[in-house]
């Protein structure tokens, strides 16, 4: 097996955060923390465990901050032992072709997407713990309270691997009226939709997407499902952002120096102050923001831009230290929410998983896939594949490797 894996070797992450301004190519040195390893493939290490070969797998924005070693040994989830070691790329489809005696959920030949190894973090089901913490039991596993017990085996690769060892309750199944392009766009669209729904938007409200890369434009499609008579705005940092955005169903789109203060009280009808030396500070705004961002200046502008009484949900982050204004969420009572991944909504009077919610929209339309996907590498062209995403000039939305 072929895989990529980041380790939690303290000398290493220090050497390689340091020196990466100055020599991005430590990532690929053996002063990383980064590896790629063929490793001999490892037997099932349990009844209810499976292999899965890869298909295709898509790049995320938390797979190159990983990569590149960028988050801070300071942040709060630093201390978990369960981040020691993470296998890149969870964005995954592929096909199951050998199960342990006690799998029930899959069969040989079936395709599945990753669904619980989004970090690396194992959760109650995978540890087959019985009980099972509150939140498992409830269907949210991201919030798993014994993800750091250690109990038993743990997967082996990801998404950027050719192959993985999983537990059975790691994967979903997929559909066979989805393709593989819309398939490896389960998980990004449920952690979308997730984002969307932790606080729906009304009709007629006015709404806020900051960032036009692939979470932006799915949480955009994800908005306009659940609220069709909502106002959507769009902040878009590249034209073929923008013009996705606007093919997309946006009411507007801010790029450039039009994501400024005064265009978005002019959207919103809200009252511009300015101050020296201060960004200046909105009496109004959107009831809504979706940071798909999540870096100290979209933080600061966007609980800027929430009308009192608003909610900024922090969809995107920055895995480090944030010096941040956090004087609106109290001045405005703006409700500032966390949205991490997915897991079990309450929608139109049901309860679902959000990746049912996902694959129904799919199968429907109403979720669109087509034009997302702009570059294709296979596994063996890594390098150049991880490039083309980290370089949004590229014209690069989904940038997807071919794993077969």
């Amino acid at each position: 097996m072929r895989t990529v894996y980041w380790e939690k070797d303290i000398p290493r992450v220090v050497v390689s955060y340091l020196l990466h301004r100055v020599w991005p190519g430590v990532t690929w040195s053996p002063l990383s923390p980064v590896y790629v390893k063929d490793i001999p493939d490892p037997e099932l290490p349990g009844p209810r465990w499976l292999r899965v070969r890869n298909r295709q797998c898509g790049i995320c924005a938390t797979d190159l901050s990983i990569l590149y070693t960028k988050p801070s040994v300071d942040i709060a989830l630093a201390p978990i032992p369960a981040t020691d070691r993470i296998y890149l790329g969870h964005e995954l489809v592929g096909e199951v072709v050998e199960l342990g005696p006690g799998v029930t959920r899959h069969k040989v030949g079936d395709r599945v997407a990753m669904e619980a190894r989004y970090t690396g973090s194992p959760n109650c089901h995978t540890q087959e713990i019985d009980p099972p913490c509150r939140h498992c039991a409830a269907g949210q596993t991201r919030l798993c309270e014994n993800k750091a017990l250690g109990r038993g085996p743990v997967g082996v690769g990801g998404g950027w691997s050719d192959g993985l060892i999983a537990h059975e309750s790691e994967v979903w199944p997929v559909p066979q009226d989805l393709n593989d392009d819309q398939a490896s766009l389960i998980e990004p669209s449920a952690v979308a939709l997730h984002a969307v729904l932790r606080r729906p938007p009304r009709a007629g409200e006015q709404v806020l997407i900051i960032g036009a890369g692939i979470m932006g434009l799915l949480v955009l499609q994800a908005a306009r499902i659940v609220s069709p008579q909502s106002q959507i705005t769009v902040m878009a940092r590249h034209p073929h952002q923008a013009e996705m955005a606007k093919r997309l169903g946006a009411d507007q789109v801010l790029a450039g120096r039009d994501a400024a203060y005064g265009r978005v009280a002019e959207i919103t009808g809200a009252k511009h102050y300015r101050f020296p030396l201060n960004r200046g500070m909105l009496l109004g705004g959107f009831e809504v923001v979706y940071d798909c961002v999540g870096k100290a200046n979209t933080i600061v502008d966007g609980l800027r831009w929430a009308r009192a009484g608003g909610t900024y949900v922090l969809v995107g982050i920055a895995f480090e230290s944030l010096k941040v204004d956090l004087s609106p969420v109290w001045y405005q009572e703006v409700d500032l929410l966390g949205s991490q991944t997915f897991g079990v909504e309450d929608w139109r009077g049901r309860r679902a998983h959000t990746f049912d919610l996902v694959i129904e929209m799919m199968q429907e339309g109403a979720l669109r896939h087509e034009g997302l996907i702009t570059h294709r590498f296979p596994l063996a062209q890594l390098r150049r594949a991880v490039a083309a995403a980290q370089d949004r000039r590229s014209g690069a939305i989904k940038v997807t490797l071919d794993c077969s």
